[in-house]
Parts: C-alpha cells; structure tokens; sequence
C-alpha cells in the first residue's frame, strides 16, 4: 500500500465517480492521478487551519497548482477557491455564515415550491407547465395563478432544464438515482428563479452538476453553483446581435493575433475572424471536451491559478451594493496569497486583454500546440473543430494550463511592446 493510500485513502478514482458499466466504453480515459507529495490531501488540507480555523491559503494554492485536490476534500476545498468563505474566518464564523446560506436557501427554494408543489419532492418535469398561449398546461401541477411575466418566464424554463438534467453526466452511477436528478433540477430551478436578469440557460446544468455530486447538503451545493456563476454567469448572457461569449472570442483573436500571427490570419481566413469553434470551450469551461475527472482537475487548476484574496470579501460588498462586480485593491505584502495567473495579470497591469480569465489562455495554447496541423489540414471551420476535438480528448490539464501561462506571459510581453 503506498503512503499516499495511508495519508489519504484510495486512489481508485471509480470509488468516488463510479460509471455505469454499460457506459464504460465511451467515457475517454482519465489522465488525472492523485499523487503523493503534489496532490493535496486530506490531511495536508486539515493541516493548513489554525486552531481557530483561519486557512493558511497561500499553502493550499501551492499544493493545489501542483497537483490538483484529492477527491475525498474536493467539495470544501472549491468552497474556498469559489469564494464562498473567507480563509481569514474562523471555523464558528463560517458554520454560522453557512447556517445563515442555508436558511436563505430554503426560503427561496419554499418560494419556489409554492409556485410548483413538485419542487422539493425528489421528482421533477420533463414536459411543459406553460403552452404557446401562456397558459397552464396543467393546472393541478402548478400552486398560484400566474400573476406577473417573472413567474411566467420562470415557469416556462422548467420543463428545459428538466431535460437538461436528464441528460447530464449519464455515464455516472450518482445520476442512476432519480433523487440526485431532482436535486439538480431544485437547484438550478432556484437559482433560475432569483437570478433576474439571465435566469437559466443551456449548459449551466453541466456547471451545476459536479457541485451536486461534490458537497452532499443541496444548499450548500447552491451556494458553490451560485459563486462559480459569478465567475461564469457572463458567458451565457445572450441577446439578438451577441452571444455570452464574444468578448472571451475576441479576445482570443487579439492574443492569437499578436503570438501568432500566421496562425491568427489563417483562421481568420476560414471564419471571418469570429474563433466560433471555441464557443463551447469557453461557455461550460471544457466540459464537453475532457472526461469527468479531468474536468474537475481542470477547474480547481485554473480557480487556484485564477484565485484573488479579495474574492470573498468583493462578492459581499456587491451582495451588500446589489452588484455583481467590484474593483480588487491589490496589497503587495499578499502576493503569495494570490494564484499565479492572476498574479502575473495585476503586476502586468490592467487592459481589457490583460484581464481575460485563462481559460482564453488554454485554448490558445491548445490552437499553438495544433499549429502546423491546423495550417496544413483545415480547410474549413469543421476541420479546426475535428483537429481540437482530437487532442483536447487527451490533454493532460496540468500541462495545458502550464502552457497557456507560458502564452500569457509571451502575449504581455509583445502586448506591452506595441
């Protein structure tokens, strides 16, 4: 039994995601393996609290960036990378800040269920509450009259986000459990329901998902999908003439322009300049494009290299503010504190450009590592497409994100240059 096995409990990944045998064959293969010394571990993980709970959080992002986080702590451990705690609380400030989340929770989630009674059940819809007309389809399935287009429009996202989550993570045994599917459903109903202006759309059941399965109480589960939405809930943001991620597409091109000019003009070239082939890789951060376990490696990577100290205490200010946006105030004495990627970002100072998130960075340190094919075989958007799909089914994401620093730090460089 190796030490890693005695400090942390086993390695085999199958205990903690286990896949339906029927589905085996079509999951690609994980390349991500807990290591001893690199991975943080439960007990390394403890071993970073003081006695009275303060995270010593410059510790766990070294550890983290080099080797990800075990998956017995993961769930608590993204808490903090979210910016759901402060690591400067105590453990009795965040048990009552977690009581206090959960009670919120509730109080929205009753909301919800005395609209429609099914909320909460442990079952959920897959057919719609609301026909062309807007009116209720079935009467009896729904608690209030529909007095206001708030209502309506969150009533008409529920049988969609039923069968989105009919169709998440399938390969996993967790979602063979009708339960755990309704639970998905409560959350992302909820959450349709208090975020005013985009609601729910499409994908955001794959950023749920892992939460679900990551921290067992369903509030709790909320609250860490509710920050990471923070970060991402842009990306989904559409209207008639834009889509969520056009900003993140543009300045993809703008840092391929400049890297790479050769490459940036070819795929120009086949798309108008538009990079639409990565539409999906930057909207649900690489969901589709690894396997389960490498994207939850993935995403704690670029969290921990994206990680600002000031996270949780900007989302309470702008909870307190009504905003979703605020400007960090950057102290040279805690440069430890911060990750890498963001930390090479504020000492490079602040464009627009140099404030894209890295996952822009990983997809075009993916489009460097494919160069040479890309220029000899694309002849269209599709072939691009085919070529990504092909080696992202194998990246290893440690060093994809290593690699997508080399090119921001290549890009601020001829970026501060011109």
């Amino acid at each position: 039994m190796s030490r890693f096995l005695k400090r942390t409990g086993t390695t085999d990944l199958n205990v903690f995601y286990p896949i339906r045998p029927e589905c085996e064959a079509d999951v690609p293969t994980t390349r991500f393996k807990p290591r001893s010394g690199k991975t943080l571990s439960a007990r390394r993980w403890h071993a970073s609290f003081s006695q009275e709970g303060h995270l010593d959080i410059a510790k766990v992002l070294r550890r983290i960036q080099r080797g990800g986080v075990h998956p017995s702590i993961k769930g608590v451990v993204w808490e903090f990378l979210l910016g759901c705690y402060d690591p400067n609380s105590t453990f009795e400030e965040r048990n009552q800040l977690k009581e206090q989340r959960r009670q919120q929770y509730n109080v929205w989630k009753s909301e919800c269920q005395t609209m429609v009674p099914i909320i909460g059940t442990e079952k959920f819809l897959t057919s719609p509450l609301i026909d062309d007309e807007d009116l209720p389809i079935d009467q009896s399935l729904i608690g209030v009259p529909i007095s206001d287009n708030k209502t309506l429009r969150w009533m008409q996202t529920l049988h969609q986000i039923g069968l989105d989550v009919v169709r998440t993570d399938r390969a996993l045994v967790f979602y063979e459990n009708e339960s755990n599917q309704a639970k998905l459903w409560d959350i992302l109903a909820v959450y349709a329901w208090i975020d005013n202006d985009i609601g729910y759309v499409q994908g955001m059941n794959d950023i749920c998902s892992p939460m679900v399965i990551l921290l067992d109480n369903e509030a709790d589960s909320f609250w860490c999908f509710e920050r990471a939405m923070r970060r991402m809930r842009e990306n989904f943001r559409t209207s008639a003439s834009s889509m969520g991620v056009q900003s993140q597409l543009g300045t993809l091109s703008q840092i391929m322009k400049t890297i790479d000019p050769q490459l940036h003009q070819h795929l120009e070239d086949l798309d108008g300049g538009e990079y639409l082939f990565a539409f999906r890789m930057l909207m649900v951060l690489f969901r589709r494009e690894f396997s389960f376990v490498d994207t939850l490696y993935l995403w704690e990577l670029i969290w921990a290299m994206e990680y600002d100290p000031n996270i949780f205490s900007l989302y309470e200010e702008s909870e307190a503010a009504g905003t979703d946006n605020a400007t960090p105030t950057i102290n040279d004495k805690l440069w430890k504190k911060y990750g890498k990627f963001q930390r090479k970002k504020l000492q490079a100072g602040s464009t627009e450009e140099q404030l894209s998130a890295l996952s822009v960075f990983l997809v075009a340190s993916v489009l460097e590592i494919k160069n040479r094919r890309i220029l000899k075989e694309a002849k269209g958007v599709d072939d691009v497409v085919k070529i990504l799909g092909d080696i992202t089914s194998r990246l290893d994401a440690k060093k994809a994100c290593n690699e997508a620093l080399k090119i921001q730090k290549k890009y601020l460089s001829k970026a501060k240059k011109t």
